[in-house]
């Protein structure tokens, strides 16, 4: 017998931000009987009644307790769109959580280097939230953020946050900079190599595309990191 796929639970859209020219960050709240909180770096299936289904990352805070679950959706196709134009009062579908985390228990005690490209802040943000709402169980923390422009950066008000805390050491680079940018420029491999690493206790994560995976993990390599303390994820 054929096992009956599992049917997507009702979600109201209650807020909607638009991070970008094309990303839109939907916090959505159960209807019924909330799904299990997903942790980092997992991801749900999301519906667009009458348009389609989508695999979507979890972009939001780890710690909330309240049932919601929060997404960054970037508009590339008509499942996306339709997802990405959700205005708030609307009805989402939503099955899941599917597929692994970044393994930040695995990480404790450990430094950590978060490196992501474009929109793959948005699987990477939850784990940056979540030791940040830990900061004793970790070491050093870093993150890199890079885009191609400063108007294609996602959570810009949070970045600019987490570059004044001093829990966690925060490097901004864009790929073309325009009048009055005073971030780094070039792509995030250039302050990732600068980067002083204990290569023997720092694990890192990296979502993006895949050529700044590659060089990004290539870097990490030279640097000492064992593979298996590289963890990435295509965006």
């Amino acid at each position: 017998m054929t096992e009956r796929p599992m049917a997507p639970n009702p979600y109201r859209v209650r807020s909607r931000v638009v991070e970008s020219p094309d990303s839109a960050t939907l916090c959505l709240e159960p209807l019924g009987e909330p799904l299990r909180a997903p942790l980092p770096g997992e991801f749900m299936m999301l519906y667009a009644f009458g348009v389609g289904e989508a695999a979507i990352s979890i972009s939001g805070d780890p710690g909330v307790t309240d049932g919601s679950i929060t997404h960054t959706i970037r508009a590339v196709g008509a499942v996306s769109r339709a997802l990405h134009d959700s205005q708030p009062g609307s009805i989402v579908g939503v099955r899941g959580p599917f597929g692994t985390t970044w393994g930040l228990d695995e990480a404790a005690g450990r430094d950590l280097v978060m490196v992501a490209g474009g929109v793959g802040l948005c699987p990477l943000r939850p784990a940056v939230l979540g030791a940040l709402a830990q900061r004793s169980r970790y070491g050093k923390l870093t993150l890199i953020v890079g885009a191609r422009s400063r108007a294609d950066f996602v959570f810009a008000a949070q970045l600019e946050q987490w570059a004044q805390d001093p829990q966690i050491e925060l490097h901004v680079t864009v790929d073309v900079p325009v009048q009055g940018w005073r971030g780094e420029v070039g792509l995030v491999t250039e302050p990732l190599r600068r980067l002083t690493l204990d290569a023997g206790r720092t694990t890192a994560f990296l979502c993006g595309p895949e050529p700044m995976l590659r060089f990004g993990a290539q870097a990490l390599l030279d640097k000492g990191i064992a593979a298996q303390n590289i963890r990435v994820s295509l965006e």
